[in-house]
C-alpha cells in the first residue's frame, strides 16, 4: 500500500511541509475500522483490566480474631440461636462473600494490540484528527511556546501528543497542560488514542513511531 501524506504545522500554526506515514497504520478504510469496533473495545478493556491492582481483600471469619465462645446457650432464651460474635449478622463480624486477591490481566496476543492500534489511529486520521507539528522548543522547554503551537491545531480539545526519548524540551513543555496526555512513541497504545479527541506527533515522535511499529516490518 502507498503511504498517506501528513501535513507538519509549524510553531506559529502555518503548514511548512508535509511527512509520509505508513498507509496500513493511518490508511485503513473507515469501513474496515467500523467492522473493528469489537476487536479494539476488546483490547481497551484488557488495557483497563491489566491496569488493575487486585490487592483488595476483606477478613472472614477465619481472620477475625475473638468470638470463639458461644454467645449465649443454644435453647431457652427465646432468640435466634448463635455460634459466634463474629458472624456476619453481628457489629464487627466477618464479610460475605467479599473481594479476594486476584489477577485482572487478560491474555492479548501481540497481533490483536497492534491491529486495535492501526484501526483507532486510522479513524482518528480519517476525522482529520492525526497532527504534526514542529514546536520548535530547542534549549529549554516553554510552556507557553508549546501552547501557541498547539492552540491553532487542537483549541481546547484533550490531544495526546507522542513524543521521541529526544523529545525532551517537548515532553517537559507540555506535561502540564490539562487537555494534554504526552507519552513517548514507544509507549502509544489504543488506550490513550481511543480517549483522545486529537493524536498529535511530533515529527521525530513520529519518525520513532513508525521505525518502531511492528506492523510496519510486518506488512
Amino acid at each position: 500500500m502507498a503511504n498517506i501524506s501528513l501535513k507538519v504545522t509549524s510553531a506559529n500554526g502555518k503548514a511548512s511541509g508535509q511527512v509520509e506515514a505508513p498507509s496500513e497504520v493511518f490508511g485503513i478504510a473507515q469501513e474496515d475500522v467500523v467492522k473493528h469496533v469489537p476487536l479494539v473495545h476488546q483490547v481497551v478493556i484488557a488495557q483497563l483490566a491489566a491496569a488493575r491492582q487486585g490487592t483488595h481483600a476483606v477478613k472472614n471469619r477465619a481472620r477475625i480474631s475473638g468470638g470463639g465462645k458461644k454467645p449465649w446457650k443454644q435453647k431457652g432464651t427465646g432468640r435466634a440461636r448463635q455460634g459466634s460474635i463474629r458472624a456476619p449478622q453481628f457489629a464487627g463480624g466477618a464479610v460475605v462473600h467479599g473481594p479476594v486477591p486476584r489477577d485482572y490481566s487478560q491474555r492479548t496476543p501481540r497481533k490483536m494490540k497492534l491491529a486495535a492500534l492501526n484501526y483507532v489511529l486510522s479513524d482518528r486520521f480519517n476525522a482529520g484528527r492525526v497532527h504534526v507539528v514542529d514546536f520548535a522548543i530547542s534549549d529549554k522547554p516553554s510552556t507557553k511556546a508549546a501552547v501557541a503551537a498547539l492552540q491553532p491545531v487542537v483549541e481546547s480539545r484533550f490531544a495526546t501528543i507522542v513524543v521521541s526519548r529526544d523529545n525532551i524540551n517537548e515532553w517537559l513543555s507540555v506535561r502540564n497542560l490539562p487537555t494534554v496526555h504526552v507519552l513517548f512513541a514507544d509507549q502509544l497504545n489504543t488506550y490513550d488514542v481511543v480517549t483522545a479527541e486529537d493524536v498529535v506527533f511530533t515529527k521525530e515522535g513520529l519518525e520513532a513511531f513508525v521505525a518502531g511499529d511492528e506492523s510496519v516490518k510486518e506488512a
